[in-house]
């Protein structure tokens, strides 16, 4: 599964990257979180270009985590929980494609386990309509430019966007996961 010694990479796409990013961070087991671009069809997109919709790629995350503390499945309850997978590009008042919902899968194994997982999330009905979330295969992640690195631990609530729609987002996800939160969060 993506192994790469002790860790393993997940790409998801769950729309504005700087709300998963921040969340992800937070999950033990998890070493890092890069924001960037995955999905399109332009190399090394910019910002700028993913925002104006030609591009295909959508904002998501690159996870390194170490599998034998969270499961790549276990990165997936947290995903279907933490966006709404049922609205196809958009997520809030973020709409376009680049939006999307999205889980890149990098190998057969979680091919797999995204499938069930998303199977699994549709039985007993996480959210109340149809969920949209694309699955397809890994082809290449462009990390984004660094001011979107890290972007809430760094710019926190001075930004109205974090205010009003990553903070609550963070807020709730400590809530929901706690058993499941790095000491240091």
């Amino acid at each position: 599964m993506a192994n790469q010694g002790t860790t393993a990479l997940a790409t998801l796409g769950t729309g504005c990257f700087w709300c998963t990013e921040a969340i992800f961070r937070e999950l033990e087991g998890v070493h890092s979180v890069v924001s960037g671009y995955s999905g399109g069809h332009v190399e090394n997109p910019t910002y700028e270009q993913v925002c104006a919709k030609t591009t295909g790629h959508a904002e998501c995350v690159q996870v390194t985590f170490d599998p034998n503390v969270i499961s790549f499945a276990e990165l997936l309850d947290v995903f279907w929980k933490v966006h709404d997978p049922t609205t196809p590009n958009r997520q809030g008042n973020d709409v376009g494609p680049q939006y999307r919902s999205a889980i890149f899968y990098h190998d057969d194994e979680q091919k797999r386990i995204a499938e069930a997982s998303r199977a699994a999330a549709e039985s007993i009905k996480i959210w109340p309509n149809p969920i949209v979330t694309e699955i397809t295969a890994f082809t290449i992640f462009y990390p984004a430019e660094n001011y979107h690195q890290k972007y809430f631990e760094r710019i926190g609530t001075r930004n109205p966007y974090c205010t009003y729609v990553v903070a609550p987002k963070v807020s709730k996800f400590r809530q929901v996961f706690k058993d499941r939160l790095k000491a240091s969060s």
